[in-house]
């Protein structure tokens, strides 16, 4: 049945699949079934041109889709890895990051390398070398929710 319309439709069931592909994308979006599609739609155009030539059979058709599909994927890949724009605001959705260069008052000392500041709303774990509550400190570093602090 799938053998049969594929024959009936000839170069345009390549056609029809880059579209049904591309009209996936848009349902289950991840910028992946577009490449394909596009692999697709290519060798429709190529079917349209080469579908009576002898050696376009459709194992010359496959192999090719999954080359295209393969080198269009890589493709897009590297294209949107490279798209890393510059913002006005780089720690954004980074906040521990945001707050090196604050300073604040340790609420817990730090002991063996480890106390807590307040800093805004939040109760941040702070590293860095011995001190008593009370003391200002400096954020100089942060990674992940940990801030490295020394005395200001």
């Amino acid at each position: 049945m799938l053998h049969d319309a594929v024959v009936n439709l000839g170069p345009w069931s390549w056609w029809i699949l880059g579209v049904v592909l591309l009209c996936a994308e848009l349902a289950a979006p991840g910028v992946f079934l577009i490449w394909i599609g596009a692999a697709a739609i290519v060798i429709g155009v190529l079917s349209l041109a080469l579908w009576d030539a002898a050696f376009w059979t459709w194992h010359v058709q496959l192999l090719l889709f999954a080359v295209l599909s393969g080198a269009f994927a890589l493709a897009g890949r590297r294209f949107y890895s490279n798209r890393n724009q510059a913002t006005d605001e780089p720690n954004l959705n980074r906040r521990g990051e945001s707050l090196v260069g604050r300073t604040a008052t340790l609420h817990e000392p730090i002991a063996e390398g480890r106390g807590r500041i307040r800093l805004d709303d939040t109760w941040w774990s702070v590293m860095g070398p011995d001190l008593p509550a009370g003391t200002q400190v400096k954020v100089v570093a942060a990674s992940g929710r940990d801030l490295t602090v020394e005395a200001a």
